[in-house]
């Protein structure tokens, strides 16, 4: 299974078989892009002898809905996917989440940030400059990070939302240099600093995509990590967050990305097309794999 230069990793010499995972936010239904992903997880584990697992990122309880989860398995049996074991809900396992992050407080490397949006922007727009992130965008600047304990606890006590953010720098005091393979890039040197103090949870959810995915990764057995390639640089955190808490770390792939005829990769809020709305148009599962590059002889339903 290929796409561009995408190819299927097989594990090293006297490695056991892959055991990977899709986990989809069922805030929408798939799309092609996310039938591509889904397969070359699928195709990874299988052509190993492994197991694939299928998750459902749940936390956001405002956007995650009952019907698109639904959706979500019916679209991918639909085009011949199937999992092992249960599906893993993240929704069931906040306590999880919320004893990592316990750890974390523990060790000293996380603090709450009571700014808002807002005030971020204006904090960056008065400084007249701020470092950006990869993707080109502002990191947060680092207002609330040298507050008073006693001043943070107050404002706690009297109800004022915050978020608790990972103290990079203090962090990669404790874990010095780390580095992650990547079956495309080779070994890599995590620099969690290109991406700021990133937010873990806030004071309604105990948790955060970045902590709930690096957890779940290391209690579902997961040996290699495949997803999108717009996800590469969410990696430098999620190895420091392992290093933090003594998790494994996988083996990563960051695979190409699905574009539509003008370039644009597909994703919801562009509003690409639905597998869904492809299967009522009366397209089959063959035709799925043909507009994604991928032969008839792929489809798992033929084999």
């Amino acid at each position: 299974m290929i796409k561009g230069s995408d190819f299927l990793p097989l594990p090293g010499p006297g490695e056991p078989p892959h055991v990977t995972r899709f986990a989809p936010s069922p805030t929408g239904y798939l799309h092609l892009g996310h039938a591509y992903s889904a397969l070359f997880a699928f195709e990874a584990a299988r052509i190993t002898g492994g197991r694939f697992l299928l998750r459902i990122e749940d936390i956001d309880r405002q956007r995650c809905r009952p019907e698109f989860e639904q959706g979500i398995m019916e679209d991918l049996r639909w085009i011949g996917i199937t999992w092992d074991g249960p599906v893993r809900r993240q929704s069931e396992h906040i306590d999880t989440y919320r004893a990592a992050l316990d750890e974390l407080q523990r060790i000293g490397v996380i603090y709450p940030c009571f700014c808002s949006r807002k005030q971020i922007r204006i904090e960056i727009e008065q400084a007249g400059r701020a470092p950006h992130g990869p993707s080109g965008e502002a990191l947060y600047p680092g207002i609330c990070r040298h507050l008073d304990p006693a001043e943070s606890a107050w404002r706690i006590r009297n109800g004022e939302p915050y978020a608790l953010r990972l103290d990079v720098g203090k962090a990669l005091a404790l874990t010095g240099v780390l580095t992650w393979e990547d079956c495309r890039a080779g070994v890599v040197e995590a620099d969690p600093l290109s991406l700021g103090d990133v937010v873990l949870a806030r004071k309604d959810v105990p948790t955060s995509y970045h902590l709930a995915v690096t957890v779940d990764d290391h209690l579902q057995g997961v040996t290699l990590v495949t997803r999108g390639e717009d996800l590469f640089h969410a990696t430098h955190v999620h190895r420091l967050l392992q290093a933090l808490l003594g998790l494994r770390t996988p083996r990563y792939y960051h695979h190409n990305l699905i574009a539509d005829s003008s370039g644009q990769r597909l994703a919801k809020r562009n509003r690409a097309i639905t597998l869904r709305h492809l299967r009522d148009c009366r397209r089959t599962p063959d035709d799925i794999w043909r507009m994604i590059g991928l032969s008839a002889e792929t489809n798992p339903k033929a084999l």
